[in-house]
């Protein structure tokens, strides 16, 4: 299985990306050539595999998994030979919501040599965005954009790059597929009991983005591209998609009485069975937000996949952003966390030939867990460690995957007390120990401003092999400090319950 630390320089170093989507009605990739900052998409892959059809008691059962992994064995072909930080693998909904979603990933991790991420919802929602406001330019412009998938629909109000509103609902085509379609009869019964069941998950969203209001609406991927291009090729209408054409594909719908004889100029055969389903959820978000048109967009999670690489490289990581915004939102001493962060910082330097550290993930993880690790403070200071794990866990961060938020909260929770506390995630057996050893060098680093006086930078020689290390300090410095020499004592302690040895002199 691969490591989550894999990315290698900020300098942008491929001519090719790729994104992979792990939907949970489809999986995707898009592999594009990147020149002089501009992206041309080179190659398209997709197979339904229908991730959420085989979630039974929320365990994804076998075949569903085997039709996942015999698809990833076809795109890792393509991108074997593509190195670490240039390919983003994201799961949704279907991953999101497994409770054996690691046994999954483990298997896919086997077959590529690249790390599978999941996504929050609101995070695939600003990621659903940015794919679309990079590939239709509406000005100035507030859109609302509306993506159906297989297992959530993601909304999100914009105004040129940068998302105003995000939300993800629990509903998608192939679980509504399930709860109302299952036999494949399609009736005005069972299609407005469909579109009830999606008003209903929408009254938890409606006023605000009601209030908050937009010029256009945008949709986008399998389902709205299905309907845009029915309604196209059906000459229904000449604005994209419209409330009276939607009532044509309702008619065709009821008048075809089962999924197997929908016969309309423009549906792919696949995507007969949830068909239905999909166009019962737009028709309650066009009720909903009284729309009386909406356009489509060709950009949509892949294309906010492969612009977040390239920010990844450059000066808009979205990560960034997130962890400046969280150090104003819960009022962080800033000049304490840049104290604590420069001196981890420097210790990694020292030691990350011989722990193995020696890459860009491991650096902004450590660079990240300083600057918020008194996040928790605001709540109680007796256990703000594990308040501040709490909150890191549990937030939206955009930007930000699922386990960048658990290794984060991992080194966070660990950086005061007992060395083997721990969130109850599981990581794989390298991560673990690049977790353990970053957690020292937080410890460490914390310890060493614990009198929080700014600008006192200790100077220390740090050295490293396997599970013993060593801080040699300045002649004399510790003879003036009881309290961290104290501390340094107490710490030694505490990482040997871990098996780690600490000296210093």
């Amino acid at each position: 299985m691969q490591s989550l630390f894999l990315q290698q320089s900020h300098d942008f170093p491929f001519e090719k990306i790729a994104a992979i989507d792990l939907g949970s009605n489809s999986f995707h990739m898009v592999i594009a050539q990147v020149t002089h900052g501009q992206l041309r998409i080179t190659g398209e892959y997709g197979d339904k595999v229908q991730l959420a059809a085989g979630l039974v008691n929320g365990h994804l059962d076998d075949d569903s998994q085997q039709r996942g992994l015999d698809c990833l064995a076809q795109f890792a072909q393509v991108i074997e030979d593509m190195p670490p930080g240039s390919v983003r693998v994201v799961g949704t909904n279907a991953l999101r919501v497994a409770k054996n979603r690691y046994d999954f990933i483990g298997k896919a991790m086997d077959i590529m040599s690249h790390p599978v991420e999941i996504i929050a919802g609101r995070e695939e929602a600003r990621l659903i965005y940015v794919g679309v406001a990079r590939t239709m330019d509406h000005g100035e412009s507030k859109r609302l954009v509306v993506d159906i998938g297989g297992g959530s629909t993601e909304f999100i109000i914009g105004k040129q790059l940068d998302p105003i509103l995000t939300e993800s609902l629990h509903m998608g085509c192939v679980s509504f597929k399930q709860r109302f379609f299952e036999d494949g009869v399609i009736n005005k019964l069972n299609f407005q009991k469909a579109v009830t069941a999606a008003r209903l998950e929408l009254l938890s969203i409606q006023d605000d983005y009601l209030d908050e209001t937009w010029d256009l609406a945008i949709g986008s991927s399998g389902t709205i591209k299905a309907a845009y291009n029915i309604i196209k090729e059906n000459n229904w209408s000449k604005k994209g998609i419209t409330a009276k054409a939607l009532k044509q594909i309702q008619k065709a719908l009821f008048a075809a009485g089962h999924a197997d004889n929908l016969e309309l100029i423009g549906l792919k055969p696949e995507r007969k069975g949830t068909f239905a389903a999909g166009i019962a959820i737009l028709t309650a978000v066009f009720e909903c937000f009284d729309i009386k048109q909406m356009d489509f967009s060709t950009g949509a999670l892949r294309e906010g996949v492969l612009f977040d690489i390239m920010g990844r490289y450059a000066d808009s990581d979205i990560r960034e952003r997130t962890v400046n915004y969280m150090l104003s939102q819960y009022h962080i001493d800033t000049e304490q966390a840049k104290l604590v962060t420069n001196t981890a910082l420097s210790a990694l330097a020292q030691v990350k030939e011989s722990w193995g550290l020696n890459n860009i993930s491991s650096e902004d993880l450590l660079r990240w867990a300083g600057l918020l690790h008194e996040v928790g403070v605001g709540i109680s200071h007796s256990r703000y460690h594990k308040h501040g794990a709490y909150i890191i866990r549990e937030s939206d961060m955009p930007g930000f995957s699922q386990q960048e938020q658990q290794a984060l909260a991992n080194l966070i929770v660990r950086h005061r007390r007992k060395f083997t506390q721990s969130v109850d995630y599981r990581f794989t057996k390298s991560d673990q120990q690049d977790l353990d050893r970053l957690s020292i060098l937080l410890r460490l680093s914390i310890l060493l401003h614990n009198d929080r006086k700014e600008g006192d930078m200790p100077i220390f020689t740090l050295k490293a092999e396997g599970k013993t290390i060593h801080a040699e300090f300045l002649s004399g410095w510790l003879d003036g400090r009881p309290l961290t020499l104290a501390n340094l004592q107490r710490e030694a302690d505490y990482l040997a319950v871990g098996d780690y040895q600490m000296t210093f002199s």
